[in-house]
């Protein structure tokens, strides 16, 4: 028999799951949490009887949306709601799941934005090289579309991370997962430079951060983004960190990539959400067909 406990306490003990046995990330898991102790304020908080059922789920969610949420915020709410209620049916505090006679959320989601290559081109070129500062930009922004990183991945990289025999580079992704990403040649031949470059001022330990600021710390997130940006009004090309991410994996699936591949690439838990990309190659497909071929329009 599971022990008894109010909902409050089961709700501390789901977040204990999802960190230690999900692994899920921090941001994660805080939306998580948010959403539920929202969902327990709304009930008794009991530990006698049914903690929940399906009813107060669905009382739950038309709740919110009376109160105007935006459809992608309460499919992350339900889904949060739905995931617990199978913890606990798993764990016997439910008799039941209740989580089955809910109706899934679905939001459909935006194509997301992905720049030519004539364009990420554009972008690569539009920065200054002279300066030490620039080297370690122009190095930054190649290796953003060439290995698919998360910004804050690509920021918090030490130079014992880098393999350049193997072509790889070992990074922490979302939930403290470690995984290694190919690299292509021209994004490490600027590594070289700017390691030259940074080896004018000492020798460059392992343990030293890639891309460091001016008092030798790991580049923030934040400056990483603003690095993006003067290369996006300098180019005239809109980009952001994540849009470098969205290109290298649809330059990639264009290119006959395996998706599952992709998917390791980019340390997507889930392989349907790297299946979006596929939709994005389709798109462009589309309109390659409708642009060459007679019989495409009426």
């Amino acid at each position: 028999m599971p022990p008894v406990c109010a909902l409050s306490e089961w709700i501390e003990r789901y977040h204990d799951h999802l960190v230690s046995e999900r692994g899920m990330s921090r941001n994660t898991v805080a939306a998580y949490m948010s959403d539920l102790k929202q969902f327990g304020a709304g009930l008794a908080d009991r530990s006698d009887g049914p903690l929940f059922g399906a009813p107060e789920m669905r009382l739950h969610m038309a709740r919110l949306r009376r109160e105007g949420l935006k459809e992608a915020s309460l499919a992350r709410k339900q889904a949060a709601l739905r995931m617990f209620a199978r913890f606990l049916y798993g764990e016997g505090a439910l008799l039941s799941d209740p989580s089955d006679l809910v109706e899934s959320g679905h939001v459909r989601r935006k194509l997301p934005v992905v720049l030519s290559p004539s364009s990420v081109r554009r972008l690569l070129r539009a920065g200054q090289t002279v300066t030490a500062e620039g080297l370690r930009d122009r190095a930054l922004l190649e290796l953003l579309y060439s290995s698919g990183l998360r910004v804050s991945e690509a920021a918090a990289l030490r130079w014992r991370d880098i393999d350049p025999q193997a072509r790889t580079v070992t990074c922490l992704g979302k939930g403290g997962k470690e995984r290694v990403v190919p690299v292509g040649r021209h994004a490490l031949a600027w590594l070289d430079v700017h390691l030259a470059r940074r080896s004018r001022g000492g020798a460059v330990r392992p343990a030293d951060p890639v891309f460091a600021g001016r008092v030798g710390r790991p580049m923030t997130r934040f400056r990483a983004w603003q690095v993006v940006k003067e290369a996006s009004r300098a180019s005239g090309v809109e980009a952001t960190p994540h849009r470098f991410r969205h290109s290298f994996a649809t330059h990639l699936l264009a290119g006959g990539a395996d998706l599952r591949a992709i998917q390791e690439m980019l340390g997507h838990a889930r392989v349907t959400t790297t299946e979006i990309y596929t939709h994005v190659e389709t798109s462009r497909l589309r309109g390659v067909y409708d642009a060459a071929h007679p019989r495409a329009k009426r």
